[in-house]
């Protein structure tokens, strides 16, 4: 299953290295998605693929996205909640997600955890078994490049579900997600769980989460949960699509009936999104074209450059690797690849010139570390050249256990390290304080500096952090 979800992966990557001139890129989200109940009914007696009203226009596109209720498995004796409803699926029904044409899934909802961890795994398992990329939380940002241009994908879910956290809009979690994807990417598409159920207008945690998410870097937002249409709008100069409502569901209410479809299409630094209406019929759950009038956004830029250093183009491609999702790093040299990296669990990378003479990779990964037992950050400087990327220096957490590092904006020379209040010497992962550490490369590692000047400027950098 790895190397066939790898092959996948660097199929994608390879159009990069294959296509010089920027071809138009298409790509389409559709709604909520649910694959059991009625659905599931109504599939099995019709013997005909849910999606048979919409394979041409799935046809055409690069990508098509959608967001998947439930989990792959059977309903335990253990789970005896029915505060809410479950939605187990068959395994074998995932297949019906690719014969459509579906390749990225986003899992990260209030009904992700229905059948527990096992239940999210085995839907994991399942979709990369059939070349699907499921997106969740803890593996965005996701990143596919499609015809020369990198897209990224943040999952979001803000809807408490059983077993199923919510993921703070404000942490240093999905801020230094936020800033790899910008990192990395040339679009930054953030899918996210939100809203009231059933509700045709936004409330005021969705707003203040768009414009935060914005601030952060979002090209597009694309909502789901409230199983209605939310009328999408432009917020500080990005689209905003609130709420697609359902697109394959078994609800009846006549605005659960109604669906909408997200058509966005990248070309020569420039990206429109049009929305498409679908309907279902009285006695049916497939989703078919409706008549009624769509949404049209044009006229929005996002960023055509690459990563580059040391005239190196770095194309990250997202591949999974014993349950967990890494990024492999592809160095381009005058659009031929020169050399792939190992898989990385990244989660912050910068070029930064450490010293007056060479310019290095700064990263963040997440390793086990035998000094404090756990899987942590753990702090990296990477040199490359002709025939790959190699760490030149690999730290447990620098002086105390390490909640983030950045270089610093303002001095490419300065390491900012927010560290937990604890020590190595007596571990305490309860303690709640943080100290802010400024640090400079001396040639074999960092080592701390007391210039106050240079704290202000990381203090700026944390000060607005909620941990």
């Amino acid at each position: 299953m790895g190397n066939r979800v790898l092959g996948l992966a660097l199929l994608f990557g390879c159009l990069f290295s294959c296509q010089h001139q920027e071809e138009e890129v298409r790509i389409l989200f559709t709604g909520d998605i649910l694959l059991s109940r009625q659905v599931k009914k109504e599939y099995d007696y019709r013997n005909e693929s849910p999606w048979i009203n919409l394979k041409p226009l799935f046809q055409t596109a690069d990508l098509v996205i959608g967001n998947l209720e439930g989990a792959v498995g059977t309903v335990l004796d253990t789970i005896n909640d029915t505060a809410s409803p479950l939605f187990p699926i068959d395994s074998a029904d995932i297949s019906l997600l690719s014969q459509a044409g579906f390749n990225v899934m986003g899992i990260e909802n209030n009904h992700s955890y229905d059948l527990a961890f096992e239940g999210k795994q085995n839907t994991i398992n399942q979709l990369l078994r059939n070349e699907i990329h499921p997106v969740d939380f803890e593996n965005s940002p996701y990143f596919i490049s499609v015809k020369g241009v990198v897209i990224s994908i943040v999952s979001i879910n803000m809807v408490q579900g059983r077993n199923t956290p919510e993921n703070p809009i404000y942490s240093l979690e999905l801020k230094r997600k936020m800033q790899l994807a910008n990192s990395l990417a040339n679009i930054v598409i953030v899918s996210v769980h939100w809203g009231g159920e059933l509700l045709e207008w936004t409330n005021k945690t969705q707003q203040e989460a768009a414009k935060q998410l914005i601030a952060q870097g979002a090209d597009i937002i694309i909502g789901s949960h409230p199983h209605v249409v939310q009328k999408p709008e432009i917020i500080d100069g990005k689209p905003v699509f609130f709420s697609l409502g359902n697109h394959l569901f078994d609800q009846k209410y006549p605005a659960t009936k109604q669906g909408l479809m997200v058509e966005i299409t990248l070309k020569n630094g420039k990206y429109t999104c049009k929305g498409i209406a679908t309907r279902t019929a009285t006695n049916s759950f497939y989703p078919e074209m409706a008549t009624h009038v769509s949404y049209d956004f044009s006229a929005f830029s996002y960023n055509r450059n690459f990563f580059s250093i040391n005239e190196y183009s770095l194309i990250p491609v997202s591949v999974f690797e014993q349950n967990q999702s890494k990024i492999i790093l592809e160095a381009y040299h005058n659009n031929l690849l020169k050399w792939r990296s190992h898989p990385m669990p990244l989660i912050y990378l910068s070029a930064a010139k450490l010293d007056d003479k060479n310019t290095y990779l700064f990263a963040l990964q997440n390793y086990y570390s035998t000094i404090d037992k756990e899987i942590s950050i753990r702090p990296y400087v990477y040199a490359i050249d002709s025939q790959g990327i190699y760490a030149k220096w690999r730290g447990s957490a620098l002086a105390y256990p390490l909640l983030d590092a950045q270089i610093s904006p303002y001095n490419s020379q300065i390491l900012c390290a927010l560290h937990r209040g604890d020590s190595y010497i007596a571990l305490d992962k309860t303690n709640t304080q943080t100290r802010i550490i400024v640090y400079q490369w001396n040639g074999f590692g960092f080592r701390g500096l007391p210039d106050s000047a240079t704290c202000k400027y990381c203090e700026r950098i944390y000060g607005k952090i909620v941990n």
